[in-house]
């Protein structure tokens, strides 16, 4: 609303510099900007986004098997968590060593993190493996996928306001430090004068 009335109040002002224009018409391009360009592009990156999240859910959903595992023994406890999407940081998962078979029909045995608070040999508690058998993350549900998507356009959106009111600040700062040159060197022009008998003051 300032930039519009910035231009209706230098419509025909006797005093109006052409900066004073330009600086009120960029005033009202960048507002323009903001209010349609960053939230379509917004969501064009966020469909962007959702688009892809998908496609890589469905892949992961389909190349990831929930398979069951065994406890041999345990091995310890590992307080940092490899998959934060999947738990609090205040979970605290124990490391055993596991006999599972994979999707393939690959029996593999090795180290792997387990939610159970007092693992025992011969525990069984579920793993998530590739085709081929090697433990991995959980895959990435549709709901997470489509928080990110949209966090992706919110974040476009804020990027692209913060450029467009960047660009604005760094506009009208050239046109004051050019109107204070014109200034200073109006003065200059002037100030020798100042004060000198016979100079008319």
């Amino acid at each position: 609303m300032r930039a519009i009335r910035g231009l209706w109040r230098w419509r025909r002002n006797p005093l109006r510099r052409s900066t004073d224009l330009i600086e009120a018409w960029v005033a009202l391009v960048t507002l323009v900007l903001i209010a349609v360009a960053a939230p379509l592009l917004g969501v064009v990156v966020g469909a962007a986004a959702q688009g892809a999240l998908q496609r890589s859910v469905r892949q992961q959903q389909h190349d990831r098997h929930l398979v069951v595992a065994t406890v041999v023994r345990r091995l310890g406890s590992a307080p940092v968590e490899p998959d934060p999407d999947t738990t609090s940081a205040h979970d605290t998962r124990s490391r055993v060593l596991a006999d599972w078979t994979g999707p393939d029909g690959s029996h593999r045995h090795g180290p792997v993190l387990t939610t159970l608070k007092s693992p025992h040999k011969g525990d069984h508690f579920d793993v998530w493996t590739d085709p081929h058998g090697l433990i991995t993350a959980r895959p990435l549900d549709s709901t997470t996928a489509t928080t990110h998507a949209v966090l992706a356009g919110f974040g476009a959106a804020l990027l692209t306001a913060g450029l467009v009111d960047s660009a604005r600040r760094l506009i009208v700062w050239r046109m004051v430090r050019r109107r204070y040159a014109r200034w200073d060197q109006a003065w200059d022009r002037a100030g020798p004068d100042w004060g000198k008998a016979g100079t008319g003051s």
